[in-house]
């Protein structure tokens, strides 16, 4: 039987030496939580404590974004990637995903529309690859949230990362 602190000292240089991964996205799914936000203020009583929760667990399993290459600066610190983490490492996040997602989804879906729907899969699948403009970047980011920490990207703002950021 391994010793605990040994054991947990490999698994963490393990986790320090850990070659980063391509994001790969397959829906835009902030996008869509705007415009739900948007539609439906109702809609943040049943996201903003799953949001909380998952950023519980990222602090708690010192989870880091930097662990995937991303190829669309503006998705840098994407959500997405944080629950792709935790799924990853998380045996408990992949129970309550498995329980909670088909209903956050369902109650999504009926508020967004199926060319919306659309739109945000092509526009993340196109991210994912790097092949969108800056120009077409900034106007499917316009106004919107984009990470787990609430930063928004706005054009008066000051430089953070790439980003220009609200005070």
């Amino acid at each position: 039987m391994d010793n605990e602190p040994e054991a947990r000292a490999r698994d963490w240089i393990a986790m320090m030496n850990r070659i980063p991964q391509n994001a790969k996205c397959n829906n835009c799914t902030i996008k869509l939580v705007t415009i739900a936000y948007q539609r439906a203020p109702w809609f943040r009583l049943l996201r903003e404590p799953l949001r909380l929760g998952m950023r519980f667990l990222v602090r708690l399993h010192h989870i880091d974004s930097g662990e995937y290459l991303v190829r669309t600066q503006a998705c840098y610190n994407c959500i997405r990637y944080y629950k792709t983490a935790l799924r990853e490492r998380s045996a408990a996040f992949r129970r309550l995903h498995r329980l909670i997602n088909p209903v956050f989804d369902y109650f999504l879906e009926r508020i967004v529309t199926g060319e919306e729907l659309n739109r945000a899969k092509v526009y993340a699948r196109e991210a994912s690859r790097g092949s969108l403009s800056q120009a077409e970047v900034d106007e499917w980011m316009k106004g919107m949230k984009i990470d787990l920490r609430n930063i928004r990207l706005d054009r008066d703002a000051k430089v953070f990362r790439g980003y220009r950021l609200r005070r």
